[in-house]
C-alpha cells in the first residue's frame, strides 16, 4: 500500500421515502424505473461498507481493509482509540418524511445493547432499538432547500400554540399539571381513535380554510394526513421546531433531541451507528417506553450552523467523532492538507486531482476518494469545484 489515496464507491439505500432522480443523477447513473434512491453511504458501517478500489482489478470493502490493516488506513490514535471508522458519510434525498427519531448517549447505547442482548432479540429483529454501543451525533449540511423538524418549542411557544389552536384545548390541563414531559407522555400514549378524535376536526376545518391562512405545522399536516391521519407523530409537526433550511446551512442532532427530515436534499455525517429511537411518522417498530426514557424533555432554540467563510469552510460541530468541511476551489486554485486519520473525499461538483507523490488522482462530480491516515495531499482543481471532506477532530 505505498499509494495512500483511491477511490470509493459508496452504496444506494433504496428506501420507500427516497427520490428516483437526484443521486442517479450525482452518480452519473440512469434511474432504474420504480425504484427509489434515498442515500448514498460512503463510510464502513458493516451493513453497507464503501468498496476501495485498490487497482483496477482489486476492490475491497473499506471494512475489510480497515480490520486488516487498521493502523495503515487509521492511523494508530484512531485505531487504539475506535477499531473501526468512526463516522459515516451519507447523500440523502428525502422526497417523503422520514420518522420522528431520537438518537441515545453513549451510556444509554451501551447499557440498551446490553440489556436487549440480555433479552435475547436478535440484532436483525424488526423489535430492536439498539443494534450497537454506539451514540449517534448527526451533522446535515443542506444541498437544497430543506425542511425538518428539530428540537421542541421552547416552553413560552408551546404555551402558546396550546392556546391558540382550538382542537389542543383539551391537553392544556394536561400541560398545566406536568409541563412537555406529561404532554409528550399523554400524544405518545393515545390509541388512534384518540388521536382521530384530536387531529380529526383540526384537519376538517385547515381544509375548509384559505391556503394562506395556514401555518406551515398547518401544510404538513394535511400533507400526511392523507397516508397517516392517526399517526401519533403527526402531533410533532406542531410541538417541535418546523425548520425550512436554504442550500448551504447545516444542523447538528444532539443526543436525546427528536428531529424528523420531511424534504430534501442533504448531506450527512454521524457516528458509526445504527441506533434509533422513534416516534410516529413510520410502520416500523415505535418503543414509546423506551423513546420516552431517552428523549430530553426541554425547549430548543435552533442553531443553524453557516460555514465559516474561509477556503476550507467548516462546519463546526460539538463531537469527537467526526469533521466536516467544504472546500470551494476556482479553476487552476490547489489546496493541500494531511490527513491524520481516514478522511472521506465526497466531489459535488467540478473537477480536480489528488496528488501526494508520484500518485494522481482525478475525480469528477459525484466521485469519492478514502485518504488514509499519514498522508499529505493538493486538490488541484480543473474546474470550479465543491468539494466535502470529512475527517477526525484534532487529537480524536
Amino acid at each position: 500500500m505505498a499509494d495512500r489515496f483511491y477511490r470509493l464507491m459508496g452504496r444506494i439505500q433504496h428506501y420507500a421515502w427516497g427520490g428516483r432522480d437526484f443521486i442517479p443523477a450525482l452518480l452519473g447513473l440512469a434511474p432504474e424505473p420504480g425504484l427509489t434512491y434515498a442515500e448514498y453511504w460512503l463510510g464502513a458501517h458493516e451493513r453497507a461498507p464503501a468498496t476501495v478500489l485498490l487497482t483496477e482489478d482489486e476492490a475491497v470493502p473499506l471494512d475489510r481493509l480497515i480490520a486488516a490493516r487498521p493502523e495503515a488506513v487509521l492511523g494508530r490514535r484512531t485505531a487504539a482509540r475506535y477499531g473501526r471508522l468512526p463516522y459515516l458519510f451519507k447523500v440523502l434525498d428525502v422526497a417523503r418524511p422520514l420518522s420522528i427519531q431520537v438518537h441515545p448517549t453513549r451510556a444509554q447505547a451501551e447499557a440498551g445493547f446490553e440489556e436487549e442482548n440480555r433479552r435475547g432479540i436478535p440484532l436483525d429483529s424488526p423489535q430492536r432499538n439498539y443494534k450497537d454501543r454506539s451514540h449517534k451525533p448527526e451533522l446535515m449540511v443542506a444541498l437544497s432547500d430543506f425542511w425538518l423538524l428539530h428540537g421542541f418549542l421552547p416552553e413560552e411557544r408551546l404555551a402558546r400554540l396550546l392556546e391558540s389552536v382550538p382542537e389542543f384545548h383539551r391537553l392544556r390541563r394536561v400541560w398545566a399539571q406536568g409541563g412537555l414531559p406529561a404532554l409528550y407522555r399523554r400524544v405518545m400514549g393515545l390509541a388512534p381513535a384518540e388521536v382521530e378524535a384530536i387531529l380529526g376536526p383540526l384537519i376538517a376545518r385547515l381544509r375548509r380554510s384559505a391556503a394562506a391562512e395556514r401555518t406551515p405545522a398547518d401544510a404538513w399536516l394535511l400533507r400526511l394526513a392523507a397516508t397517516r391521519r392517526a399517526d401519533r407523530g403527526l402531533f410533532s409537526l406542531y410541538f417541535l421546531n418546523l425548520l425550512h433550511l436554504r442550500p448551504g446551512q447545516g444542523i447538528f442532532q444532539a443526543a436525546g433531541v427528536p428531529h424528523a427530515y420531511l424534504q430534501g436534499q442533504n448531506v450527512e455525517v454521524m457516528a458509526n451507528s445504527d441506533n434509533v429511537l422513534r416516534g410516529g411518522l413510520t410502520d416500523k417498530h415505535v418503543d414509546v417506553d423506551e423513546l420516552l426514557r431517552v428523549v430530553r424533555f426541554e425547549g430548543v432554540q435552533p442553531r443553524l450552523i453557516a460555514p465559516d467563510g474561509s477556503p476550507e469552510a467548516i462546519y463546526a460541530a460539538p463531537t469527537e467523532d467526526f469533521r466536516l468541511t467544504r472546500l470551494g476551489l476556482e479553476p487552476g486554485a490547489a489546496w493541500e492538507g494531511e490527513a491524520s486519520s481516514a478522511e472521506v473525499l465526497l466531489l459535488l461538483a467540478g473537477e480536480a486531482t489528488l496528488g501526494g507523490g508520484a500518485r494522481r488522482l482525478t475525480l469528477r462530480r459525484g466521485q469519492s476518494a478514502v485518504v488514509f491516515a499519514g498522508t499529505a495531499y493538493r486538490i488541484e482543481a480543473a474546474a470550479k469545484t465543491d468539494i466535502f471532506r470529512v475527517s477526525l477532530p484534532a487529537g480524536s
